[in-house]
């Protein structure tokens, strides 16, 4: 058992969603970047996606690309990532958030190797799919890192049975078609997602695109197992630094406890 399939057992023996907050690495300096990761573990997030930085992330909004691109002009580098995990993994579970590039670029061999030695519990890849993914999954399997894969709206049934059986750890359930960003609502068709993933898989289906506040933690938490938060955390951290941080973090934690 992973310190993810630990993780969701526990919040599913409390009734409840898990909280996940997500920031790159180096935003807006890699030691501000990791004392927010922290401090978020601290106020309620039980575990965190730790970001890779990256010239092209095709998914992020504006406001995620503004800061991983703060992040590379102040010379973030993979390393730094690694150094991230490891000091995160010693608070909540960590995992990567990143492109496929940056792994390949390291080889996935020597990536999940560096992942594993960091105390990583897996990577999220956007933009991979599981069907050109041998290299990675092989080499997850052989370090016992949790590959996960995404899942939109527009995923056929057969999309859905092939994540469903390829991920370890969770499934990322992406709320909508667009890029990240937070939103007024959360997509109704997300709640239609996640019963759709549950027919194919018995994996924890997290949610993410969209929640920014506790009213759409709690809304989100009524039919998932996991609460994704990312954009919401960036801009926190850039307008109110840790303190901000930390307060977005209660208030989620708090919306996931109590539901809609």
């Amino acid at each position: 058992m992973t310190r993810l399939d630990e993780l969701f057992a526990s919040t599913r023996a409390e009734g409840r969603a898990a909280l996940v907050g997500y920031l790159p690495v180096g935003f807006p300096s890699y030691e501000q970047s990791v004392a927010a990761m922290v401090a978020m573990v601290e106020s309620g997030v039980d575990f965190v996606e730790v970001g890779v930085p990256y010239t092209d992330p095709g998914i992020d909004g504006p406001v995620i690309q503004v800061a991983v691109d703060a992040a590379l002009r102040a010379g973030t580098k993979v390393a730094q990532v690694f150094d991230a995990v490891r000091a995160v993994s010693a608070h909540a579970p960590a995992v990567i958030m990143g492109y496929w590039n940056p792994i390949e670029r390291l080889t996935p061999k020597v990536f999940a190797q560096r992942l594993k030695d960091a105390g990583g519990s897996g990577a999220i890849t956007p933009d991979l799919i599981p069907e050109e993914a041998g290299a990675w999954l092989e080499a997850a399997k052989e370090h016992d890192l949790d590959p996960i894969f995404l899942v939109a709206p527009s995923s056929t049934d057969e999309r859905l049975e092939v994540v469903g059986r390829t991920n370890r750890g969770f499934v990322y359930a992406a709320s909508t078609m667009g890029v990240t960003g937070t939103r007024d609502t959360v997509s109704n068709r997300a709640e239609e997602l996640v019963a759709r993933t549950r027919q194919h898989t018995d994996l924890p289906v997290a949610v993410g695109l969209g929640v920014s506040n506790g009213a759409q933690a709690a809304e989100v938490a009524g039919y998932a197992d996991a609460v994704i938060v990312g954009s919401a955390f960036v801009r926190a951290l850039q307008d109110g630094g840790l303190d901000a941080v930390r307060r977005l973090a209660a208030d989620l934690s708090e919306g996931v406890r109590r539901k809609a």
